[in-house]
C-alpha cells in the first residue's frame, strides 16, 4: 500500500500482478483490495490457470477463510492432476456439486469442502494467529 498522486492509497499484490487497487482511506483501500484479490482469483480458476502461493511477506489482506480453503483445494486438485469428473466420481456427487466448490461466490459447507480434500489425499492445517 502506497500514497498515489490523487490523494488516494494504491494497494498492488506482488503474487497476482494483475491486481492494483485503490481507496481514499486505509479501510477503504484493504476492501477494495480484498475485492480485487478475489476477483482475480475468481477468474483463474475458472479459466483454469496456476494460481501462485500467497506470499505472506507484508500482507495487509487477508482474504475469507472459505476463499483460502477453495483456492487451497483447487491448488491441490491441480497439483494431483485429478480432474473435477473424476473427483465427482469419488466423492459420489454431481458435477454441479463439486464445480460449486470452485466458486468462490458460493457459500459452501466445510464438510464438503474437507470432504473433497480427503477424497484427492490432502488434509487442511489451520493455524490460528493473533489479530493485527
Amino acid at each position: 500500500m502506497t500514497p498515489d498522486d490523487n490523494d488516494t492509497l494504491l494497494v498492488l499484490c506482488p503474487s497476482l500482478p494483475m491486481v492494483a487497487s485503490f481507496g481514499e482511506t486505509r479501510e477503504e483501500a484493504l476492501s477494495h483490495a480484498r475485492d480485487a484479490i478475489e476477483t482475480a482469483l475468481a477468474s483463474m480458476i475458472a479459466d483454469a490457470e496456476d494460481i501462485p502461493p500467497a506470499d505472506r511477506a507484508g500482507t495487509l489482506v487477508r482474504m475469507p477463510l472459505l476463499t483460502t480453503l477453495k483456492v487451497e483445494l483447487y491448488r491441490a486438485l491441480r497439483e494431483t492432476g485429478m480432474t473435477r469428473a473424476e473427483l465427482a466420481r469419488r466423492l459420489n456427487w454431481k458435477r454441479e456439486s463439486v464445480d460449486r466448490l470452485f466458486r468462490l461466490d458460493h457459500a459452501s459447507r466445510l464438510e464438503q469442502i474437507e470432504a473433497a480434500m480427503a477424497a484427492i489425499g490432502k488434509t487442511f492445517d489451520v493455524e490460528v494467529l493473533e489479530a493485527a
